[in-house]
């Protein structure tokens, strides 16, 4: 069985068929997925998403937080609305962290001083409460890795991860899992193939950032948008990359998610990894 630790089923390419998109990822042997917040001001629409279709996937979870793509668009009041929201859901066992949040000196024209400003009062909520972060870490690695050196952050997960086998090793060290998803599984992407095969089992967990990045396969069938169900071929590919049992490769990465995110664990009991 399945966990993608990274999907926006929140997203309007799902808004038409959702109920449809969740059942179809529970017949592919997914039975957790978690909505990572992309802004403060979606806290409630994301809460009674995940409980409503907590009947169809009972391992559907959650985080809160304020992505770097729209902290331009954000203010104080909304890192206010995030720590509110944050101690509300707390009560919540479908809430399990601080995320999606992070920076990105990928895309050009963002504030960097304003991108870190928001990040790490995320780190300070995630601290003040103990609790793990899912980050977004496109080019700024050895940033973050700075500020979770700063802060006693109890874990977490490095999302769509892509950066060096030293960025990654110091990662591990400070007791996050690296999340691998469609971009595996293309034969150019040399450097995430290496990492995927190279690095400690016990550091990977598998994800799709649903609607986006879709995996080789989608693309050559002419199909844009990913969908959760597609992590159990992901899952797959990767244990094919790593030549290891794919029930095992299932187990493991299961673990290292319910490690990474201990909340989820509520979740999904009784339900088994195999």
């Amino acid at each position: 069985m399945w966990l993608d630790t990274h999907c926006h089923l929140d997203a309007p390419e799902f808004a038409s068929h959702l109920g449809g998109v969740i059942e179809a990822a529970a017949k592919n042997q997914v039975q957790g997925i978690l909505l990572p917040a992309v802004k403060a001001s979606d806290a409630a629409n994301i809460r009674q998403l995940v409980a409503q279709y907590a009947v169809v996937m009972p391992g559907l979870v959650y985080t809160l937080g304020i992505h770097p793509l729209y902290v331009e668009q954000s203010t104080q009041a909304d890192l206010d609305l995030l720590a509110t929201e944050v101690k509300d859901a707390l009560r919540d066992p479908r809430f399990v962290g601080i995320g999606e949040i992070g920076l990105d000196y990928f895309v050009e024209g963002l504030d960097r001083t304003r991108q870190a400003y928001f990040f790490e009062q995320q780190l300070d909520l995630a601290e003040a409460h103990d609790l793990p972060v899912v980050m977004h870490v496109r080019r700024s690695q050895d940033a973050i890795l700075k500020a979770l050196r700063q802060r006693r952050i109890r874990s977490g997960i490095a999302h769509a991860f892509n950066g060096s086998m030293q960025q990654a090793q110091q990662f591990i060290q400070l007791g996050f899992k690296l999340g691998f998803g469609g971009a595996a599984t293309y034969a150019r992407a040399l450097q995430i193939r290496r990492l995927a095969t190279q690095l400690p089992l016990s550091c990977l967990v598998t994800e799709t950032d649903a609607p986006d990045i879709p995996p080789a396969w989608l693309r050559e069938e002419g199909m844009a948008h990913n969908a959760p169900q597609f992590v159990s071929r992901i899952g797959a590919e990767l244990a094919d990359l790593r030549q290891m049992d794919v029930a095992a490769f299932a187990a493991t990465t299961w673990s290292n998610a319910l490690t990474a995110l201990p909340r989820w664990s509520a979740t999904l009991n009784p339900l088994r990894s195999n």
